[in-house]
């Protein structure tokens, strides 16, 4: 069967894996077994998806991520370079914890500054944005910016990476897509049109 994903020479892709049409993975990158990456994502240098890991679609990884067992990222995610994940909130070198992963889910179009740090059992809302070098010890909500360490939120972003300054009744748009958005309740949600 003709490969539809393009790896570089260099890459190790072990045995199970689906990868999708479109998909680029480059130099010293090493895809485990029974991971899942969907179609057009891109896998820079010196990354590490860990078995079962699941990737969507038009997933971006910048070079020397390592994505462990426990992590799913939806379609359109951005991991930014030397991000980290983690799977084990207490980790021992004498105590083998396998098989006791965490979960941690990133979902759809969120981005993950630079050499973030994602603590396992934190899930990451829909376009949220992590600032680089945060710390995520908690939930993140849907468009939530968040920087530091420990992460605090200090505004909202929209589907196009723009902060949002919401009115008085609650209102923003984005000053790219035009798009409208509403806080309430301390949460943010798109305006469909």
């Amino acid at each position: 069967m003709k490969k539809v994903y393009f790896s570089h020479e260099t890459a190790v892709i072990d045995d199970a894996c689906q990868i999708g049409k479109g998909t680029k993975i480059w130099h010293f990158s090493h895809i485990m077994p029974n991971c899942s990456i969907g179609e057009n994502c891109n896998i820079g240098q010196n990354v590490v998806i860990s078995p079962e890991v699941i990737l969507g679609k038009n997933v971006k990884v910048q070079n020397n991520v390592s994505i462990y067992s426990g992590v799913v990222c939806e379609d359109d995610v951005f991991l930014g370079p030397s991000m980290v994940f983690t799977n084990v909130t207490n980790p021992r070198s004498a105590v083998v914890r396998r098989g006791q992963y965490e979960k941690t889910l990133v979902k759809k179009g969120a981005s993950i500054g630079a050499n973030a740090t994602i603590v396992c059992g934190n899930d990451i809302g829909e376009y949220a944005f992590i600032g680089a070098g945060t710390v995520v010890t908690k939930e993140i909500k849907a468009y939530a910016l968040v920087v530091g360490n420990p992460s605090k939120q200090i505004g909202w972003m929209s589907e196009f990476g723009h902060r949002l300054d919401f009115n008085d009744k609650g209102m923003a748009t984005c000053p790219e897509s035009h798009e409208v958005y509403k806080l309430q309740n301390d949460c943010v949600t798109k305006i469909e049109k």
